[in-house]
């Protein structure tokens, strides 16, 4: 009887090592621009208590309703009561952050505290092309006591897509909203009920459904129907109030100083509970209907509405790692190629070699060697498929002579170098 074979969970992919050279670019070079605008990292746990996530997102969002990966209690209750509560994998970041924030007493600590994050989401939604169930996100978040300035909203739009432009990705296109203040955002949602009143038996099912939970999703569907009823109705910025209007200009005035360019999109909400005034979306055609590569907004009541002060603001930003990848169309980034490879005649040989290599790692330099006993032709297959830059020969004349032969895998010349000075030649060659 044959055993049958595990496979990665649906919805899941795993990143080989080919793969995890470009995400590791990615992160350093969102790690290097972060620096750059003083941002810190902050990591949290990829669990949470699920009524952090209702609260924060709303009861009614798609995926508190549909898409939250739930954990199973545990059934012997501890001292710490982890069995009384339900908990789901984050299904993404900001919440946890604003979590972290208020538990951290960080508004005690620092006026405004600029954080950014890498790690998994997982949300319980069909798989397809870019949307998986567990899925990576790189974002930012800006929290902090009265920070609701149009500057800050301007300066995270701007370093959401600076960190794209780092990444290599040129064809992309920023769209921009404002939803006001939440008295703004009723008076939308009533004007919206208004309008599509008349024509809610026409949308479809699932819109149907929003129109009374989430009068908003319906301007997110992706149904043509629905779409063409949205279009129809000519949405505009009116529901916005004077001072919104004004705070919403001068993002755009900053943005155009910085020379971004945008898309002003009056039917852009969002789809989370939390967003007030600047709202944005970043996408990209190469990815086809699903086309988002990231997201952000201003959340300027999320912190007094899972416990904080009402005087701390927030605004935040999230992009897809993966999206980002299939935008890049699985550009090849790679790996640091190896500065020596050991090739050793015999065992006495190879221990040297082994040694030496030790010595080199410890300065720095990036080598291998064969660890399985084969001919020098062999070996040296294993060297050119490797992509070393030199081949480190050790025989039986080197040992006698303590010096190991170096080849340079580009033009073919060799050199005699004395064993404890290896290192110097690599770098001196480096430089």
């Amino acid at each position: 009887m044959s055993k049958s074979k595990f496979l990665a969970p649906r919805g899941t992919s795993d990143i080989l090592p080919s793969q995890a050279i470009v995400w590791q670019e990615l992160e350093s070079k969102a790690r290097e621009l972060f620096c750059l605008y003083n941002y810190r990292e902050i990591r949290t746990p990829i669990f949470e208590e699920i009524e952090l996530f209702a609260r924060s997102m709303g009861q009614a969002s798609d995926i508190v309703e549909k898409q939250m990966l739930t954990l199973e209690k545990n059934k012997r209750e501890g001292e710490d009561g982890i069995g009384k509560k339900s908990y789901a994998l984050r299904p993404e970041g900001t919440a946890s952050v604003v979590r972290a924030y208020i538990e951290n007493n960080l508004d005690k600590k620092e006026s405004l505290s600029k954080l950014f994050y890498i790690g998994p989401m997982f949300r319980g939604e069909r798989p397809q092309k870019g949307r998986l169930r567990q899925f990576s996100q790189i974002g930012a978040e800006a929290i902090g006591v009265q920070s609701a300035t149009p500057f800050l909203d301007a300066e995270m739009i701007a370093l959401s897509v600076n960190l794209l432009k780092a990444f290599g990705i040129e064809d992309y296109t920023l769209k921009l909203n404002s939803l006001g203040t939440p008295k703004d955002k009723e008076k939308f949602a009533s004007s919206l009920r208004a309008k599509l009143g008349v024509k809610k038996e026409s949308l479809c099912q699932t819109c149907q459904k929003r129109f009374e939970k989430n009068i908003f999703r319906v301007l997110d569907c992706k149904n043509k129907n629905c779409q063409e009823i949205v279009s129809a109705l000519k949405i505009s910025n009116d529901y916005l109030s004077k001072e919104s209007q004004e705070y919403f200009n001068l993002v755009i005035g900053s943005l155009d100083k910085m020379s971004i360019q945008y898309q002003k999109m009056p039917t852009l909400v969002r789809g989370l509970d939390y967003y007030t005034q600047t709202v944005f979306e970043i996408t990209s055609k190469s990815l086809g209907s699903q086309d988002a590569l990231g997201a952000g907004g201003r959340y300027n009541n999320l912190v007094q509405d899972l416990g904080g002060s009402g005087d701390v603001e927030a605004i935040g930003f999230s992009l897809g790692v993966e999206r980002i990848l299939l935008a890049l169309d699985d550009q090849e980034i790679s790996n640091k190629p190896l500065d020596i490879y050991a090739v050793a005649f015999d065992n006495k040989a190879f221990e040297k070699a082994f040694e030496v290599l030790g010595v080199l790692r410890a300065q720095g330099i990036c080598c291998d060697i064969n660890y399985r006993a084969g001919s020098v032709k062999s070996q040296m297959r294993a060297a050119d498929k490797s992509g070393t830059r030199y081949v480190m020969i050790l025989g039986e004349d080197e040992m006698k002579k303590s010096i190991a032969t170096l080849k340079d895998m580009q033009s073919g010349t060799q050199e005699e170098v004395a064993l404890n000075n290896v290192a110097d030649w690599i770098k001196a060659k480096s430089c």
